[in-house]
């Protein structure tokens, strides 16, 4: 077919060059995009005198009509159309005709994606909030019940001192809480109205910039045209802030797949969110979570790819930018189904509270505690630590831990333990003993457990 940009052209397009440089197979997702822009465009052109009024209502009415069959998937997308951009104007013009033809009046395909991938953008930011704070509202839930639930806490992969699990879940939530505020951030940085910076340097036509903007629902216009139509960082925000959400579903994920093995025992995964063995009967595998730790990679590829596809372009529109709309879809995908299927699986596991807290006793979690213990007896520090380090390695020997000892033998090692030792390295006093802002103590978790609601419910 004949182009609607091939007057200065001679041949057809090869059909392997149609082919390669049409992008319709993945930029017709943005159709409802495209075509309220259009719809919004031909507004303001006929209500600024720039083409007839009766012209833009014919073409309103002519896209809406496309939209319509659009969403009912009565629309056949032509590959040598190129892009979603000059199907939906190619298809106008052959349902009402001339008219159809002022539509680009004053605009480029250039600031035409622009727009189209910022409303996009919008969208899947705010879905992806909305995603976020169903799991932030899932953890809370579980943390208010396990306040009380001792585990042990690590460094390096090795028991470190006693904490809780809602403690634990809390941490989580702050990364969550932050992965919204990053989207938030992605979304406010999309809500800028590009339509008007024509291919690159704007147009003569006295387009209301502003008319638009509102049509569209954006809270301010690019300020520069070349900017405008090259500007793709609020895409590379969007693929940052997923790599990093996708980055914390990972962790939790593999500590939910450690948690899950006969090994550690804490965790129960529900049936409905595991698989088994072709071979081996006995297996229950936590392929979920092992799915999602997987495809974690996949979206950082797509933020590399992006970021790697920008860093040589001159301004202003190069067609490399085509590249930008794979990435963005498949991070937004894969991120979606991630965060929808994550919430789901963690809402069914069961937390053994029994298992966590006799693991939280093995290790030496306590010792911490043991060596504040001397210090408040009057011992320095670094003596302290350095006899429940012998205390330690006595216990090794003798294969018992700490609270095993008698005061005997714990005498042997300094003078200053009494009576009291046993109840001052408890886990239960391990834990509820640190009760600053931020630690672990029942009553500062649940100090923690409502700022995060309200955060939550207030939208900080």
């Amino acid at each position: 077919m004949a182009k609607l940009w091939g007057g200065r052209f001679s041949k057809l397009t090869d059909g392997m060059v149609d082919d390669f440089h049409s992008s319709i197979s993945f930029d017709k997702r943005l159709y409802q995009q495209d075509i309220e822009g259009s719809i919004a465009h031909a507004t303001m052109l006929g209500e600024e005198g720039i083409i007839p009024r009766e012209d833009a209502e014919r073409i309103v009415e002519g896209l809406r009509g496309i939209l319509a069959d659009a969403k009912a998937d009565r629309i056949h997308w032509m590959v040598d159309a190129e892009d979603i951009h000059m199907n939906v104007e190619t298809i106008l013009i052959e349902r009402i005709g001339e008219a159809g033809k002022r539509l680009h009046t004053g605009r480029s395909r250039n600031d035409q994606v622009a727009l189209d991938v910022r409303m996009y953008a919008k969208i899947a930011c705010r879905d992806t909030e909305h995603l976020l704070e169903e799991l932030i509202r899932a953890l809370l839930d579980i943390a208010r019940e396990n306040l009380h639930t001792i585990m042990p806490g690590y460094t390096h992969m090795q028991k470190a001192q006693p904490i809780t699990l809602a403690h634990h879940l809390l941490a989580y939530v702050q990364m969550f809480l932050r992965d919204r505020t990053r989207f938030r951030a992605a979304r406010a940085s999309a809500d800028v109205m590009p339509l008007g910076s024509g291919a690159l340097a704007g147009t003569t036509y006295p387009l209301n910039r502003q008319r638009v903007a509102e049509l569209l629902d954006f809270s301010a216009i690019t300020q520069n045209s070349l900017d405008g139509v090259s500007d793709r960082d609020f895409i590379l925000e969007y693929l940052a802030a997923a790599s990093i959400c996708m980055m914390h579903i990972s962790r939790f994920c593999e500590e939910l797949i450690l948690w899950n093995t006969a090994e550690f025992r804490f965790v129960e995964m529900d049936d409905a969110f595991a698989t088994g063995s072709s071979i081996m009967p006995q297996k229950k595998n936590p392929d979920v979570a092992e799915l999602i730790r997987g495809k974690t990679g996949r979206v950082y590829g797509d933020l590399m790819g992006l970021l790697t596809v920008m860093k040589g372009l001159p301004l202003a529109y190069n067609k490399d930018m085509q590249e930008d709309k794979e990435a963005f879809f498949d991070a937004r995908d894969t991120l979606v189904k991630s965060l929808a299927v994550f919430t789901a699986m963690l809402k069914t596991v069961t937390f053994r509270k029994d298992v966590m807290e006799r693991g939280a006793s093995g290790g030496f979690a306590n010792a911490t505690d043991c060596a504040d213990y001397l210090v408040r007896k009057g011992v320095p520090f670094r003596d302290a630590h350095r006899v429940v380090g012998e205390l330690v390695a006595y216990c090794l020997g003798e294969e018992k831990a700490l609270l095993d000892l008698s005061l005997e033998e714990l005498q042997r090692f300094h003078p200053s333990f009494g009576e009291d030792v046993y109840d001052a390295i408890s886990l239960k006093s391990c834990v509820e003993k640190r009760a600053i802002p931020g630690a672990p103590a029942p009553e500062m978790v649940s100090v923690a457990i409502d700022e995060a609601q309200r955060r939550l419910d207030d939208g900080n």
